[in-house]
Formats: structure tokens, sequence, C-alpha cells
């Protein structure tokens, strides 16, 4: 895996949005959709401006503790 997108930092096999930088950074594409709440730029998926969900690239057939499956990503419970 490469370095993660900026705003965002890794844990583990994950992407995840650093508490202190800006939460509706860019999340890259996995296949061709973006989670819920996100718009497709590029090869990012970046979150609309309504948006306050967290999105992060699914590892493997599960997502982290209160975090739920959103086709290839994994998104925070609110």
């Amino acid at each position: 895996m490469g370095g993660c997108p900026l705003g965002y930092y890794a844990s583990g096999s994950y992407c995840v949005p650093s508490k202190s930088g800006n939460v509706r950074g860019a999340l890259e594409k996995a296949g061709n959709s973006c989670p819920l709440g996100f718009y497709s730029s590029g090869n990012y998926c970046l979150s609309s401006p309504s948006n306050n969900r967290e999105a992060i690239q699914k590892q493997g057939n599960s997502c982290p503790l209160s975090w739920y499956s959103s086709g290839s990503y994994c998104v925070k419970s609110r």
C-alpha cells in the first residue's frame, strides 16, 4: 500500500482521517464508485460539503469497529 492522501494517516492497513486535519480530504477511489455522501473526482472520492461522514477503503471483508460497509469502502457511523 502506498502513502495515504493528504489529511490522512496510516493505521494498520487503513488510511484514517487526521483529527486535526480536514476530514473532507480525498479518498482514493476503489473501482468505479464512491461511498455514500462522496463524489468522484478523477481517481479520488471527495466528500460533498454537506457530508460530515468519514470514509476509508475497505481492507478485506470487514470494517473497523464503529464503521459500516458501503461497497468497497468503510464509512464511520455517526
